[in-house]
């Protein structure tokens, strides 16, 4: 395995606490998406027995994305932590697979339809993939610094 990959692999935040990360980031993400919805749809009429009708309505939307969020971000997550300690290596194939277990699993489940599993799961993994394979860099260190001017210049001008 490379130097720089065992580099990443030893993180101080271990697999529970990344898993957690991720469900506590797609709760709020999914808290936030349910109040947007909640404000374009329709507030239901006042009814007579229920006290604050649209405040309950937004409360439930943002309760309802918000866990179905923090359920694919911690399954994802957890996943890709997993096969990535079984494989040993850091790749896109680590997501792709998270993906597709969480789009399977999840929205799966809250559809309770295989055919939409199958798509919900390869819609993640595909998505998954393409952002990872994207934002891998081809650079290798080699140990040289970039500065946005050239110091060999200014330090020649200043001992002139």
């Amino acid at each position: 395995m490379d130097p720089a990959e065992m580099r990443y692999l030893e993180e101080e935040d271990g697999p529970m606490m990344k898993t957690i990360k991720g469900s506590v980031t797609g709760f709020a993400a999914g808290t936030i998406y349910g109040t947007i919805l909640a404000t374009w749809k329709d507030v239901p009429r006042v009814e007579r027995n229920v006290a604050l009708p649209g405040l309950i309505r937004t409360l439930k939307m943002m309760g309802t994305h918000g866990l179905t969020f923090a359920a694919i971000g911690g399954v994802y997550i957890g996943v890709e932590q997993v096969v990535q300690s079984y494989r040993g290596k850091r790749d896109f194939f680590n997501g792709a697979i998270g993906g597709f277990v969480a789009g399977a699993s999840v929205l799966g489940y809250r559809a309770r339809s295989i055919p939409t599993a199958i798509a919900a799961g390869a819609t993640l993994a595909v998505t998954s993939a393409l952002i990872d394979s994207g934002g891998q860099t081809t650079r290798v260190d080699n140990g040289r610094e970039y500065y946005p001017y050239n110091p060999v210049e200014k330090t020649a001008k200043a001992d002139a």
